[in-house]
């Protein structure tokens, strides 16, 4: 048997040829994601002595929804805008060195995020394509709370980097991809003038700022 035969054979009939060549094209996504926060201490102590140190000890996972907008660039790069919608939530739990008294917050979030990515396609082999990609992603969460331990900043900006396949089927394509995403900016709010309480406030205190993480698993459907 001839090489020219044996690299036939690994050939399949391709589906959708022509579909990445469009100037645009588009689809829709859901998924799962993490949500942590990265905190840092500053050993703050009050006139009690109380002195807190604050963590996000678990995770549980949040869903994802929204639509997908590609536009083809070269053969191998495309820009893509994803308008998304993320529900999920942050577990903190706050210790107090003094006495190992311990306290619990459930964050909830809803975010509106507006991803700005560049993907690199690698070679297209039958029917599927890997790919890397990068970007941008503000975010805006609607659900910020009051009246709470810690308070979040409702505006926050993620860099994301993650990498996934285009699988081609003769109906769509699939597109499974992992990505992570890591904010830019503090979002711990310290101005707690709607603190009524002001024993609450050593939870603010204690923490100089916080950043947000967020692991994401998405599967587009084009």
């Amino acid at each position: 048997m001839s090489l020219g035969t044996i690299q036939a054979q690994r050939r399949t009939v391709m589906n959708r040829p022509y579909i990445d060549q469009r100037r645009f094209h588009y689809g829709f996504l859901a998924g799962i994601h993490m949500q942590d926060l990265e905190l840092k201490q500053n050993g703050y102590t009050d006139a009690a002595g109380n002195q807190w140190f604050t963590e996000v000890p678990n995770f549980e996972p949040g869903f994802s929804v929204g639509i997908l907008g590609e536009l083809y660039l070269t053969k191998h790069l495309a820009l893509r805008l994803i308008p998304t919608m993320h529900f999920g939530t942050k577990n903190v739990t706050f210790r107090n060195a003094k006495n190992n008294e311990r306290q619990y917050q459930s964050i909830k979030s809803t975010y509106i995020s507006l991803p700005l990515d560049l993907k690199f396609s690698a070679e297209r082999f039958n029917n599927y394509r890997p790919y890397a990609m990068v970007g941008v992603n503000p975010m805006v969460d609607l659900t910020v709370k009051k009246q709470k331990q810690l308070l979040l900043k409702r505006f926050d900006c993620y860099l994301e980097v993650g990498f996934g396949c285009d699988f081609y089927s003769p109906w769509f394509k699939f597109i499974p991809e992992i990505k992570f995403c890591y904010g830019l900016m503090n979002i711990i709010d310290k101005d707690r003038s709607d603190v009524t309480d002001s024993s609450q406030l050593i939870f603010t205190q204690s923490v100089d700022k916080g950043r947000s993480k967020m692991i994401v698993l998405t599967f587009y459907f084009e």
